[in-house]
């Protein structure tokens, strides 16, 4: 009898620490579907505000540091990978004023940016560039 009271212990707490596990991993990008840690998922809804949010972070964290002056326009499409938190690579529109001929012009061009949104909520700019 006290060999099979400690078999349901152990089982029990195998499953506590299966069950925990897997709800650290249940992050989810879109509420159909998990990602899974380590490989780049498709965001499918880039409209959403909080996709939208980090596409205007990267461009204010790339406007701060090159001194340039984009102004952000829209998330166009996106990835995201689980890594100590989640990595977002987007692509996006934004817009800067351009000098012609002695004339300023306004042009969207589109980027590619990667931010690192950490587990506490920060957020890096991990690269941007124009594609």
């Amino acid at each position: 009898m006290r060999s099979f009271s400690a078999f349901l212990l152990v089982s029990s707490l195998f499953l506590v620490v299966t069950i925990t596990a897997g709800a650290a991993v249940s992050v989810h990008h879109d509420a159909e579907k998990p990602l899974n840690s380590g490989g780049w998922q498709p965001i499918k809804n880039v409209s959403d505000p909080h996709v939208q949010e980090i596409g205007k972070f990267a461009v204010a964290e790339y406007d701060n540091k090159s001194k340039a002056q984009l102004v952000f326009q829209e998330v166009v499409k996106g990835e995201t990978q689980v890594v100590a938190g989640i990595n977002y690579r987007l692509t996006l529109k934004a817009s800067g004023q351009v000098k012609i001929r002695g004339n300023g012009a306004v042009v969207v061009g589109e980027y590619e940016a990667t931010v690192w949104e950490k587990p506490d909520g920060t957020r890096q700019l991990t690269s941007f560039k124009q594609v």
